[in-house]
């Protein structure tokens, strides 16, 4: 099932959500100081392109460097990202047949909001 949701998540919109925070990441390393948001963006682009059967799970402690790069992603970039993935979620779950990809929606939100010190690990559902 989870392959039947990635290929509808991808035809119906991940492609075009995964090229954006592709792009996005892009320009964000351009500077120095932007690599490590731009590698953030990445990993958004790469969890939205095939998002059923994948999770965001607490990595190792990155510190107090972590909280601060997290608090600039918030402020910067993580509050709008979440708001359009809470929004893009509630609306998709408007229908049944659309619930689980509004469920997906919700996961991309959180990493979107806090993305530093998370990766993305498969799940162990079978389907």
């Amino acid at each position: 099932m989870k392959t039947i949701g990635n290929i509808l998540w991808f035809i119906f919109g991940g492609i075009w959500l995964a090229l954006g925070y592709a792009i996005g990441g892009l320009v964000m390393c351009i500077t120095i100081i932007g690599i490590p948001f731009g590698i953030q963006a990445f990993k958004l682009a790469g969890l939205s392109l095939w998002p059923f059967g994948h999770t965001a799970a607490m990595g190792k402690s990155g510190g107090c460097l972590e909280v601060v790069f997290n608090v600039i992603w918030l402020v910067l970039f993580g509050w709008g990202i979440f708001l359009a993935h809470l929004i893009a979620g509630a609306i998709m779950c408007i229908t049944i047949i659309g619930i689980p990809f509004g469920i997906q929606a919700f996961k991309l939100s959180t990493l979107a909001l806090w993305p530093f010190g998370r990766v993305i690990v498969r799940t162990n559902t079978h389907g």
